[in-house]
């Protein structure tokens, strides 16, 4: 095939004034068809009737500083909650934001505000009553306090700063001015942002997409004063930011009760996602799910009403909007765009009810880049970082396809690095190559049906909380990126839906976590319908895989509910007087990576009939453990590489029977084959030359592929 068909299409580049030729210029190197603008830029005439189309972004809630200064009341909030401090005499004056970032967070001392303040006695662990505490100039005095007892105060702060901008200001030097935010709770703010939509789209005719950045509450950021502890708080998929008095008065009027500033700081540790919600966290998410999607969809209609499309960017101010959930389809998006570190993010952009998926790679154009580090500056190697997340992405791409891809930030800081410019044409070739050959027919995968399973299931399918650099310490994401670009298909089902019967027709169950958590499940596990329905499902011949604390729950016989089915257990302290199980290293079809099995000296063998696959100091941790017609297998932790993929890949396929067709003889290279082109994609997912075997039906055929060469080969 000639590469000319794919050198156009299916691209969006960030476009700049006053460098219109090199707009113009890098739009055709890539095959860009979509010019956008990007934060704090506007595209000149020249581009904007070049003939592209053009995308133009919008923060809807973070533009419109002048009708926030005459509108303080119509700003954004947050529950903060002090430092415990111990009092040492019978009065304790406790200051509210010493702690707190002053250019982020002001505190809201107004009277509806002072209504949520609560006081907690933290070592007794009870509420203080409020006539025995008194506020006055950005201070709470407890009256009576017990002595050597710990306190803390919770209370409203405005958010003054919008966090992504505040972290642009601070990161990449900008210097304009401090954007704040406005709550479409707010009737006046609400009214205001209809009317300025309206304007907006009549004033600009160009646009044929308004890339909206996203919709109304960020993920929770909360920075401190201290340069040591800056970074306070962050859960990427929190709802604390939505919240308000009025917000809190609809929601008890709306389920009959209330919530309280304790419901969301829950002591200091906030309601993080990677815990089990608690009944009112649940009810106040889906009260903020139908407010979100109730005002988007006004906003969508009067874009659709202008002849435009609707794009939604699923990162900065997403919350509420869950792009699995039973309510975003509903809002009539055209298009929903994502940045993408890595192969589970392309997978959950992919996953989405939505006509239009996209992703927006990484490196971003901008100076640094998100970890700190140079990107687009001396010192930076953009082409490196460009690869490394393609490499990522594209494994991905080959077993679910997007639509398009992208870039975001500012152009002109590619002019000292034309080698980037040439990576980004050849992934941008790639990409349509891929595409293309997914509308001729899906790519062959095993027969092996996986059920992820966790507390959020499908409404939160693919991720866990924020990016991989974000939520790299847990086992699931690795899982779940490994996942992403395996031969195997894939859902996610939470604990109630196994015990609805969501495991029919799955082949292999993974549950993965700490004690406690929401992967794991925590108090889940006190149900047992779902011990039976998981350990019917072994019995009968399915397969289980536990990582980690698997169905972890204290107070039992045992630690693990599926001790049993595991044939491993953990000893949380009870049975240090016990004997262990002795047992040699057996081996099954399945190269193991020891390199990823962490040490945990508290693992020990419940009746000695699990087979040990791999050991750390005397103490099993791999096993595998026949169970009725089933096979369990146990791993004490999981991370994302080369090898250990395929060692999950061979997992998945012993325990389901399927056979390993289509599949290199090198963890290093990985590969797909598209029937209806008869193709066969190779992948070297390393920075050398490698040579690899692909088992075929018929056969096996050798491929020698360069650093990280993606090889189509038509068979």
């Amino acid at each position: 095939m000639s590469e000319m068909k794919y050198r156009k299409g299916g691209f969006t580049l960030p476009g700049e004034a006053g460098y219109e030729q090199l707009t113009l210029d890098l739009a055709r190197k890539w095959g860009a068809d979509v010019i956008r603008d990007s934060d704090g830029t506007k595209l000149s005439s020249e581009i904007t009737d070049a003939g592209y189309r053009i995308y133009s972004t919008i923060c809807i809630i973070r533009q419109h500083n002048e009708f926030a200064e005459k509108h303080p009341d119509a700003q954004q909030q947050t529950f903060l909650i002090t430092e415990p401090q111990v009092a040492a005499e019978e009065e304790l004056t406790i200051s509210l934001m010493d702690a707190y970032f002053s250019e982020q967070l002001e505190l809201n001392d107004t009277p509806d505000a002072l209504e949520y303040y609560q006081v907690y006695d933290r070592t007794s662990g009870v509420e203080v009553p409020r006539d025995q505490w008194t506020y006055a100039e950005g201070k709470v005095t407890v009256h009576g306090a017990k002595k050597w007892h710990q306190y803390t105060v919770s209370f409203l702060a405005w958010r003054i700063w919008e966090e992504i901008n505040m972290y642009n200001h601070t990161t990449n030097s900008w210097t304009s001015a401090h954007l704040r935010q406005l709550d479409p709770r707010h009737p006046a703010a609400w009214e205001y942002l209809q009317n300025w939509m309206e304007n907006w789209c009549v004033e600009n005719p160009q646009t044929n997409v308004i890339r909206l950045t996203s919709l109304f509450y960020n993920f929770v950021w909360i920075w401190g004063d201290d340069l040591r502890n800056r970074h306070r708080f962050t859960d990427w998929a929190s709802y604390d930011f939505t919240v308000s008095p009025a917000a809190l008065k609809a929601f008890e009027q709306k389920h009959g009760y209330a919530l309280t500033a304790e419901d969301f700081v829950n002591g200091g540790k906030f309601q993080v996602t990677h815990m089990p919600p608690t009944a009112h966290k649940k009810d106040y998410m889906e009260f903020i799910q139908d407010f979100v999607a109730e005002k988007a969809k006004v906003l969508v209609d009067i874009i659709h009403k202008h002849g435009k499309e609707a794009y939604v960017f699923y990162d900065d101010s997403w919350v509420g909007m869950e792009p699995n959930g039973p309510r975003f389809s509903k809002v009539g998006f055209d298009g929903l765009i994502k940045c993408v570190f890595s192969g589970f993010e392309c997978r959950l952009c992919a996953n989405a009810k939505v006509p239009v998926h996209e992703l927006r790679f990484h490196p971003y154009l901008f100076p640094v880049g998100l970890g700190g580090a140079p990107t687009f500056m001396p010192g930076g190697n953009p082409t490196r970082d460009a690869l490394q997340y393609w490499k990522n992405v594209r494994r991905a791409l080959l077993r679910q396809p997007v639509d398009r891809i992208g870039l975001g930030g500012y152009l002109h800081l590619t002019l000292d690095f034309p080698d980037f410019n040439d990576c980004i044409e050849d992934m941008a070739i790639e990409f349509r190559r891929i595409v293309e050959m997914h509308q001729h027919g899906a790519p062959y995968a095993m027969p092996c049906k996986v059920a992820v399973m966790h507390t959020w299931g499908e409404l939160r399918a693919w991720t866990l909380s924020g990016h991989f650099h974000e939520t790299d310490k847990h086992n699931l994401i690795h899982i779940n990126e490994a996942l992403s670009g395996l031969p195997v298909d894939v859902k996610f089902v939470s604990f109630e839906d196994v015990e609805n019967g969501a495991l029919e027709g799955v082949d292999v169950v993974i549950n993965a976590g700490r004690a406690g958590d929401a992967w794991s499940g925590g108090d889940a596990w006190k149900s047992d319908k779902l011990v039976e329905a998981v350990t019917k499902f072994v019995y009968e011949g399915g397969s289980f895989i536990g990582v980690g604390e698997p169905s972890a729950l204290a107070g039992g016989h045992t630690y693990f509910r599926l001790a049993n089915v595991l044939g491993i257990d953990e000893d949380t302290g009870a049975r240090v007087c016990h004997g262990r199980w002795q047992a040699e290293v057996e081996t099954v079809p399945v190269k193991v990576d020891e390199s990823v099995l962490q040490a945990n000296p508290h693992l020990y063998l419940t009746d000695g009939k699990a087979k040990v696959l791999a050991q750390k100091d005397g103490v099993p941790v791999m096993t595998v453990n026949e169970f009725g017609k089933g096979k369990a297998v146990y791993m004490s932790s999981f991370r994302v590489g080369a090898d250990s993929t395929r060692m999950l890949l061979e997992l998945l396929a012993w325990l389901s029977g399927a056979e390993k067709t289509y599949l290199s003889d090198n963890a290093l290279v990985e590969s797909a084959y598209y029937p209806a082109d008869n193709t066969l994609v190779a992948l070297n997912n390393s920075e050398e030359t490698v040579k690899a075997s692909i088992q075929l039906p018929e056969g096996r055929i050798d491929v020698e592929l360069q650093p990280m060469e993606t090889r189509m080969i038509k068979l």
